[in-house]
């Protein structure tokens, strides 16, 4: 933490950065500042220079004749030079903290990340599943294996300072140690889709104690439609149904149950019950309500088990 502190730029505030969660982001930033300031000082010498010249050098009669000035070797390579050596710098520096973001310690803690439309799922090593809101400890190197499900998404940790494509098709992993305790957002970067904004998550970083009590909670105790409400936001019904009648992609489940003349496409209407919510929720395209688009949200036929059938439609039940 000391360390942290110490390498933190008085500039940080002023140059709009969100807070730093790790040693590395602390050096991400100084290489922006570094940039920064020797673009600052490069325009003002060019700009200041050709603003000098040109009053100095100013036409003032018609008689006036321009001077015969030869080129100056000296001056020709030093502005030559001299920018060459602070592209080597920043390149240096620059691949110095690119390759620190993907050399991964052999303790380090893994986690794959799942990027699909319009949400982010995470799976550790001892089969733990969430999503939208994962959990690593303070202190501890973690490694991201990341791919996506469905198209490009690029994942991004702005107080950790990395961000990478989660491309269809191919693994790729990002590495840092969290110096501080708290949450983190996360955010998708790369435009996938109607719902991109949406596609948000939460990074918890805790004690390394309190990271384990994590790891070994499991569902035991909680109601059917507390259940259906964690649910709700691990499969990603988050991105299109509200829980407070605002429209989304999919309609509002807050007073959903039990509606009557719930009209569909091609003009059909029904009551919201059990069977109507339990054919919506595995075979999504079974009936469009209508004014929705069709195809958006995913069939959960054999990814959903009964029981966590039944617990979606309690919690709906429940949001009156």
């Amino acid at each position: 933490m000391n360390g942290l502190a110490a390498l933190m730029s008085p500039a940080q505030a002023s140059m709009a950065l969100p807070s730093q969660g790790t040693l590395l982001a602390a050096e991400f930033d100084n290489l922006y500042a570094f940039i920064l300031w020797a673009s600052v000082i490069s325009c003002a010498i060019t700009i200041g220079g050709m603003i000098y010249f040109a009053l100095k050098y100013k036409r003032r009669t018609n008689t006036d004749k321009t001077a015969y000035i030869t080129h100056n070797t000296f001056l020709e390579f030093l502005w030559s030079f001299i920018p060459l050596v602070i592209f080597m710098v920043v390149f240096g520096w620059g691949w110095m903290i690119y390759n620190k973001m993907r050399t991964f310690p052999d303790n380090s803690l893994e986690v794959h990340v799942y990027g699909h439309q319009w949400a982010w799922d995470f799976t550790y090593k001892s089969g733990k599943k969430v999503a939208n809101e994962f959990v690593v400890p303070v202190g501890t190197p973690v490694k991201l294996i990341m791919t996506s499900q469905d198209v490009i998404h690029s994942f991004y940790i702005p107080s950790m300072r990395i961000k990478q494509d989660v491309v269809p098709g191919r693994y790729s992993a990002l590495g840092f140690t969290a110096e501080k305790t708290g949450d983190y957002h996360v955010f998708c970067t790369q435009y996938c889709g109607l719902n991109h904004s949406s596609m948000l998550a939460v990074m918890k970083v805790v004690s390394k104690e309190d990271y384990e009590k994590w790891l070994q909670e499991n569902d035991e105790g909680l109601t059917l439609a507390q259940r259906g409400e964690k649910l709700y936001s691990g499969k990603s019904c988050v991105a299109c149904h509200s829980l407070d009648g605002t429209r989304k992609v999919g309609p509002s489940w807050k007073g959903l149950y039990g509606q009557k003349d719930h009209e569909m496409e091609g003009g059909l209407k029904l009551t919201v019950d059990d069977d109507y919510l339990r054919e919506s929720i595995l075979l999504s395209n079974a009936k469009i309500v209508k004014s929705y688009p069709a195809g958006v949200m995913p069939v959960f036929q054999g990814q959903l088990s009964e029981e966590e059938v039944n617990a979606l439609i309690e919690f709906i039940k429940s949001l009156k």
